[in-house]
């Protein structure tokens, strides 16, 4: 750990529990639908037509070097598709030019052909991937389809057996194939996310051995693909749910990183309770690193507790001294702190710890000085591409 980092860290923290929501106020104003910069009408969506990658125009807010380096990858789940990518920068402006090195999608899980990434679902995300070198893409991949159908136990069974013997792994040599096409070459997939939950077909509980074997075969046949260098993000939810997940641990060769999916939830659990929960926050960053591999948090945000003020500091001061590769936070309702107004204070405390643009410290009195920044337009409610982690028992 680099002490500077944490001094930095540290500093905007003890500003936040003394003063963040009278400075939220006296900066930004309260989080309301008439706050021009989180929710006027949206800006159009605008789809290139094919051709050569243009050179990305620069931002108009531009993060400090040196700041942007510190400061470990991060994003947040804006949109599936294109309308995602072109809120990445309104969202950036929002937090005063910070730099989202992070961008967030999840293919459909409802047919095969929309699995293998088909009828130009990735082509957008590729050409934003390839503008930039330090960017990352992070890409969800069900691994069933009628992925949310509420299919029975019996019924998974018999599809894990079939996924063991190799009967999809044609779909997912499409899928590489198809990402190495255009470029994509580095995606991060986050392979049957949640899978110690009920949630997903692509669940792991009703056959581990099945599904672990499942999942070696994905990743062997997507290694196979020429001009690859995908990395594989193993995401359970915190907690036990409906099977310790680490059950469905398929082995540290065909694993790259172990994530892990953490809402602010059941009701009641205070952050403390989520780091030493069985198979909670702790024993992830422990198991992570008995197994030599970096942590990430593809989904986060607010959830059970409501507009949690202190989930959000207590995780972002958790992700800051564990250092993970990547973090997105989960940006519609309940979740989320821009495109959801329902979080104004834990809004506040995000954009204030994770803004290039200092908060000023509070000033008492009503005489203190409002800043205007610039504000970005934000997009219109998000159709959530799935269901949040479901409440353990």
């Amino acid at each position: 750990m680099i002490p500077h980092r944490r001094r930095s860290a540290f500093v905007r923290l003890a500003l936040l529990t003394a003063g963040v929501f009278t400075a939220a106020s006296l900066v930004w104003g309260p989080a309301s639908w008439d706050d021009d910069g989180r929710n006027p009408d949206p800006p159009p969506v605008m789809l290139k037509p094919p051709g050569p990658t243009p050179t990305p125009a620069p931002p108009e807010a531009t993060a400090p070097a040196d700041t942007d380096r510190q400061r470990p990858a991060f994003g947040a789940f804006l949109d599936s598709e294109a309308a995602g990518i072109a809120r990445m920068q309104q969202f950036s402006r929002w937090l005063g030019g910070t730099e989202v090195r992070v961008g967030h999608t999840y293919l459909p899980g409802d047919v095969w052909s929309n699995i293998e990434g088909g009828h130009g679902f990735l082509d957008s995300w590729a050409e934003w991937r390839r503008a930039k070198a330090d960017r990352m893409l992070v890409l969800n991949v069900p691994l069933m389809e009628h992925n949310e159908a509420d299919v029975s136990d019996t019924a998974v069974r018999r599809l894990l057996r079939r996924a063991a013997a190799g009967a999809y792994d044609e779909h997912f040599r499409v899928l590489a194939q198809r990402l190495v096409a255009l470029g994509a070459t580095d995606t991060i997939l986050v392979l049957g996310w949640e899978m110690n939950g009920t949630t997903y077909t692509h669940r792991c509980g009703p056959d581990p051995e099945d599904w672990k074997e499942y999942w070696r075969r994905i990743v062997t046949v997507m290694r196979s693909v020429p001009g690859q260098k995908f990395r594989f993000d193993f995401t359970p939810t915190r907690g036990k749910d409906a099977i310790p997940w680490p059950e469905c641990y398929p082995g540290d060769d065909v694993v790259d990183i172990v994530g892990m999916d953490s809402y602010d939830m059941p009701h009641g659990m205070s952050f403390d309770e989520q780091v030493s929960e069985p198979y909670g926050l702790q024993f992830h960053v422990d198991f992570a690193r008995e197994h030599h591999k970096p942590i990430s948090y593809p989904e986060w945000g607010m959830f059970r507790n409501g507009d949690d003020s202190v989930y959000m500091l207590r995780m972002l001061d958790w992700m800051n001294e564990h250092r993970p590769l990547y973090n997105t936070l989960t940006d519609y309702c309940p979740h989320g702190v821009w495109q959801c107004t329902g979080n104004p204070r834990a809004s506040a405390v995000y954009r204030a710890v994770m803004s290039t643009v200092p908060l000023p410290e509070p000033t008492p009195g009503p005489t203190a000085s409002r800043a205007s920044p610039a504000s970005p337009a934000a997009p219109a409610p998000v159709r959530a591409p799935t269901p949040p982690a479901t409440e353990a028992p």
